[in-house]
């Protein structure tokens, strides 16, 4: 062989090889691509009533354009599939996803003497192209052509179809004839005219010039459709009269506007979370629709009572607001506004129903039915609203009240009676007891928040409350908030019995029982009944306000995102008016307006005329008396009931009357005694000391108790190491709160003995 013989045969080697290693990457690149793929099916939300509330799309990945659709099809709607086919791929049952006859027309349109462009993609090449979008090159139509091949191959025709029948754009970011049958027209894709259908069909070739919303892409999209009619009467697929019909719907076609999100972004992006975590599903994947319990009438008016009242709360450093409104017989959220604007200033795309706030009083009547359910409280005791015994917290006005029945220390909400409940019940029980609530869920020490748990310390959030105070509402029955109608729901828990759901409701729903803290006729009260319980956090930090009526529980909070105070914002004199203002909206209630009605009361339990002084019932002799639900068992005795106020609720005997204006012996003990026992036993150890946000700085004092014995004339108390004050050992030292940590410790004048040095945390 010639020496140019050979480098023929090498070339001819060489050139071979690049072929075949092309030929392996191209068979590589279209295996690689030809999958059927497309993003989930993107749900539309209707409200309660069948309005339209959302739809949940797919973003593009850059945080731009949000596109949705993507439903596949049950089955191929032959209409749809008749006027497809005539417009974008004849032949498409004849080839095995390249038209070698619509290539060959291409070509002669292009290149030849006609000059005019033309296409050959089939439905399985646009099919390729729409799930991986190229630049038009001729590379790039080469994997189109591979991939459409291969498609058709491995999935057959009809499922070639139906992925494009599903991926389609159809314009204003609808993609498959389903949804875009669903957005123009509110219907199935199965009941769509072939006026409807020509439109539509006439859109994928150019969804910006034919957008059907404009006037002009509609003029354009109708003459397209006028072509499609015209073919498919030609190829025999319609009857003549049908396609006159069909044109003459179709030149009076008038596009409805779209449905526009009403101002509820909150709300939405809260069924966004549900849905991605799998919390909702939609019953049907071919059609995904849900159908949510939200009730927009509602929502737009509570949101507009929601501003109106924030608006003229601001000049006292309100900035944000968050309410709820779900319906008390079954659970169902009928509203929730999550900030005031969430496109506003101050931390508005913070959703204030699911952040973590410091709930004031609110979570006192959960500790009360605690008491009740563990037995270690009954409506006739008496609780003490005392400064002393109290760790230095103290009550929301500038005064004690002194002894008071249960239902008096909750419907007032004293801070005192209730941290001693809560002493006496127990830190981690009433912890537990809470997270079984769903209250919260931290795996934080009960003794991190202390006695203060009672007025704010633990964390929570508005819609846990919702739930929790649904328990108290539904006698006992914890159930799941229901967002939508395709949401599984569980069966109710009971976690507290029919008989402490119903007293405590009695207690939250007494007028009378609020006095003297809460006047009558105030934001408080209505004219049906309404059990309600308000809470106000340390500085002003949060107002609180969570009411139930016969048809719906109502919970609001007032605050700033920024976690600042405000200006003497309670939850009585600000979320209160606003709660009040919705439960009017939902019953429409007017001015004089009075029902005689009132709760479920316990059904073991008999009314009693109870004295408010000493527990017994009222034998005339009483002036100030309230109706008390009582078992027979809990029948007060003639004798005088005692007064509770220690961690373990012990009689004190003191009567009613002393409880107020206590008096202190003092012993005479020889000081020179060389075994003397000096402690603490007020404050306690590492103790956590909250201030209610209500009272006033010259009330705002921690009581110092020393035990001490045998009894000597005088002890010395020192405050972080220096001298604070000589006192007897069995009277009390109120030191001034001041923040910070800070170490007691008692010692005795002119001797060396000293007790253990006690830390406490101010906060």
């Amino acid at each position: 062989m010639t020496l140019l013989g050979r480098r023929r045969s090498k070339l001819v080697l060489f050139s071979s090889l690049v072929l075949a290693a092309g030929a392996l990457v191209y068979a590589y690149l279209i295996h690689q691509r030809a999958q059927l793929i497309a993003p989930a099916p993107t749900p539309i939300l209707y409200d309660r009533s069948g309005a339209f509330l959302a739809q949940i799309g797919h973003a593009d990945g850059a945080g731009g354009r949000i596109d949705y659709g993507y439903w596949p099809l049950e089955q191929l709607p032959d209409r749809v599939v008749k006027a497809t086919l005539a417009l974008e791929d004849r032949r498409f049952y004849d080839h095995i996803g390249v038209d070698p006859y619509a290539i060959g027309r291409a070509a002669w349109q292009n290149f030849g003497a006609v000059k005019r462009r033309s296409g050959a993609s089939t439905i399985a090449m646009q099919v390729a192209r729409m799930q991986q979008p190229e630049s038009r090159t001729f590379v790039h139509k080469m994997l189109e052509a591979g991939t459409g091949v291969l498609l058709t191959l491995r999935y057959g025709r009809d499922a070639t179809l139906a992925q494009y029948l599903r991926l389609a754009p159809y314009g204003n970011g609808s993609h498959g004839i389903a949804h875009a049958a669903r957005l123009y027209f509110d219907k199935p894709v199965a009941d769509l005219s072939w006026a409807e259908i020509a439109l539509l069909s006439a859109i994928p070739q150019s969804p910006t010039r034919m957008n059907p919303l404009r006037p002009e892409g509609l003029r354009r999209a109708v003459q397209r459709g006028h072509h499609i009619l015209d073919a498919l009467a030609k190829q025999k697929i319609i009857q003549a009269d049908e396609a006159e019909i069909a044109h003459r719907q179709l030149d009076d076609m008038r596009m409805p506007a779209l449905p526009r999100r009403p101002d509820a972004l909150h709300l939405i992006l809260r069924y966004h979370d549900l849905i991605e975590n799998g919390e909702i599903a939609p019953a049907s994947a071919v059609a995904p629709l849900i159908h949510t319990t939200i009730d927009l009438g509602l929502q737009a008016d509570v949101t507009a009572l929601a501003r109106d009242y924030l608006d003229g709360w601001r000049s006292a450093g309100a900035q944000q607001v968050g309410v709820m409104v779900v319906s008390r017989q079954t659970g169902e959220v009928l509203a929730q506004v999550g900030s005031s604007n969430y496109y506003g200033r101050h931390a508005g795309a913070f959703d204030y129903t699911r952040t973590q706030r410091s709930p004031g009083s609110t979570l006192k009547p959960f500790i009360y039915a605690l008491g009740f359910e563990r037995g270690v409280l009954k409506p006739t005791d008496m609780l003490l609203d005392l400064p002393e015994g109290a760790s230095g917290i103290g009550d929301a006005d500038r005064e004690f009240l002194g002894p008071m029945l249960p239902r008096q220390a909750l419907a007032n909400s004293r801070n005192v009676p209730a941290t001693n409940l809560l002493r006496s019940i127990g830190l981690e029980t009433t912890f537990r007891f809470l997270r079984d609530l769903g209250l919260h869920d931290l795996e934080t020490p009960a003794d991190y928040f202390g006695l203060s748990m009672a007025i704010g310390s633990l964390p929570t959030r508005l819609d846990r409350l919702m739930r929790a105070y649904g328990a108290l509402a539904n006698d006992g029955q914890l159930q799941d908030l229901r967002w939508a109608r395709e949401q599984p729901q569980p069966q109710p828990v009971r976690v507290i019995s029919l008989d402490t759901a119903r007293l405590i409701t009695s207690f939250l729903s007494d007028p009378q029982a609020r006095l003297p803290s809460f006047h009558r006729y105030g934001t408080l009260e209505y004219p049906f009944p309404v059990a309600i319980k308000t809470g106000t956090s340390q500085g002003y930090r949060d107002a609180w306000a969570v009411a139930y009526s016969e048809k719906v529980i109502v919970g609001v909070w007032i605050g700033r995102g920024d976690d600042g105070t405000m200006s003497r914002m309670t939850g009585a004199g600000t979320a209160a008016r606003l709660v009040h203002a919705v439960i009017d909206r939902v019953h429409g209630n007017k001015p004089g307006d009075i029902a005689d009605a009132r709760f479920p009361t316990p059904p073991d339990r008999k009314p009693m005329e109870v004295c408010v002084v000493n527990g017994q019932t009222n034998d005339n002799s009483c002036s100030q008396t309230l109706v008390e639900w009582l078992k027979p068992d809990e029948m007060p005795k003639a004798a005088a009931l005692s007064l509770r106020s220690d961690a373990s609720l012990n009689p004190l005997p003191i009567s009613a009357t002393a409880g107020r204006s206590q008096s202190y012996s003092l012993a005479s003990t020889d000081a020179s005694d060389p075994k003397i026992h000096l402690a603490i036993s007020t404050p306690a150890r590492n103790s956590q000391i909250w201030r209610n946000p209500e009272q006033p700085a010259a009330l705002d004092r921690l009581p110092l108790k020393a035990d001490v014995h045998p009894h000597v004339p005088q002890i010395v108390w020192y405050v972080d190491g220096q001298p604070f004050a000589v006192t007897d050992p069995d009277r009390p030292v109120f030191w001034p709160i001041q923040s910070g940590e800070h170490r007691f410790q008692i010692r005795l004048p002119y001797r060396d003995e000293t007790s253990a040095m006690v830390p406490v945390y101010v906060q």
